[in-house]
Parts: structure tokens; sequence; C-alpha cells
């Protein structure tokens, strides 16, 4: 699951990263519009969590915008402007959610993966193939039951691969949704990620295996 964070306030920002990663998900931050405008006409986003007072510009037409053009990307608006009439005018924008500052960090994270829970958006609570099930919300993996020891990076290209069942998954699929632009790829890092996922299935018994297409990618898919 890959975040874009669209605020400018330097601790603030530093705690979103910190809390947003230790929940799993690859998180791109911008300080102001438009920077955001520039990452996603590059790079497909899960959900966006938008502050309004940005240095060049107010968020909401942003998120206007957004609707405007069909962007469907979950939006989650962080803000000062508590009065009722802002946040009816925030979502009445377009918005999906709307949180006033200051927050609790864990409150936050909970209501992304709500948003992220809805119909037709990105994160389902559990997914399962054959006996392995993955929980996307405490990123805990288990085969049979038995837990699934998984690093971050393990549960982000597990989750990948659960949601692409029978799908290839391509190395640029791969290094879009479980890196973000500040990670500095090495020429092998998605195979050897690959590695240890498909090392730590087997070792645990799973009855799912992840084929290599050469040259192509990855198909996950149950044992035949």
């Amino acid at each position: 699951m890959r975040l874009l964070v669209v605020e400018d306030e330097t601790e603030l920002v530093t705690l979103l990263h910190a809390a947003l990663s230790r929940a799993g998900f690859a998180v791109d931050l911008a300080a102001t519009i438009a920077i955001a405008e520039d990452y996603m006409a590059v790079a497909t986003y899960d959900a966006i969590i938008l502050d309004l007072g940005l240095p060049d510009g107010d968020g909401l037409p942003f998120v206007r915008s957004m609707r405007q053009r069909g962007d469907g990307t979950p939006v989650l608006i962080l803000t000062a402007r508590d009065a009722p009439e802002d946040r009816v005018t925030g979502l009445d924008t377009g918005a999906d959610d709307y949180l006033i500052k200051p927050f609790h960090m864990a409150e936050l994270v909970s209501r992304m993966r709500a948003l992220l829970r809805r119909p037709n958006a990105a994160l389902g609570v559990r997914l399962e193939l054959g006996n392995l099930m993955l929980d996307t919300a405490t990123r805990q993996g288990k085969v049979d039951g038995r837990p699934l020891p998984l690093s971050m990076k393990e549960a982000a290209l597990l989750e990948l691969f659960l949601r692409r069942q029978g799908r290839v998954a391509t190395r640029e699929v791969i290094e879009h949704s479980v890196y973000d632009f500040t990670t500095t790829l090495g020429s092998n890092a998605v195979e050897v990620l690959v590695h240890r996922l498909r090392r730590k299935l087997a070792e645990a018994g799973a009855t799912v295996v992840i084929h290599t297409l050469r040259g192509i990618g990855y198909i996950f898919a149950v044992q035949s």
C-alpha cells in the first residue's frame, strides 16, 4: 500500500512518516500542492493524507480537481479548521474523511485503514489463500494458524501477491507498491525480497508458491 502525505509542518511530517511506515505503508511526502501533483503524475496512490493550509494554496481545490477528472483515490484531510461548516465543505468537496489537529497518531492510522476497507477500496482486513492468511491491519501472517514472522517489506510484498493472486506482478508493480521515492533500490532488491519471502513460506509449510516468469514477473498461486 502506497500513500501520499501532503503536509508542510516538518515535525508532523516526521511523525506521520514514522507511524505510517511502522503500519506497513510505503509513504511519499510532499510539502506543496505542486509537488503532490508532480508525484501523482508518475505514481498511483492507494490513499492521500492532505493538509488544507499549504504554502502554495488551499487543499480543497486540489481535491475538487481530482474528483472532476475522475480520480477516486481516498483522501483524508488533516486540518486545524474545526468548525462544522469547514468539515461539511471538505466532505462535500470530495474528501472521504476529516481529522482535526491535534490528533492521536494511532487514530489517524486506524482511520486510514478504515478508508481502505470501504467497498471497492484497497484494504481488506484478512487475505487468504491455501493455508496462508495475512491480517492487513496487524501485518501478521499465519500458516495453518501458526505465526509467520515477516518484516514490513515482506508483509507488503505478501499483501501485493495475495491481492493479485493468479495475475502477474511485474518488477515495476512490486517496486511501485512496496517502496517509496526515498528508497534507493539495488539492481536485485526485488529478487532478494521475493527470495526471502519464498523461503519463509516454504519453511512454514505454506501451500502457496511464488512462480517466477523469467523476464516478466511473478505469479502467486496455490501449489498444484
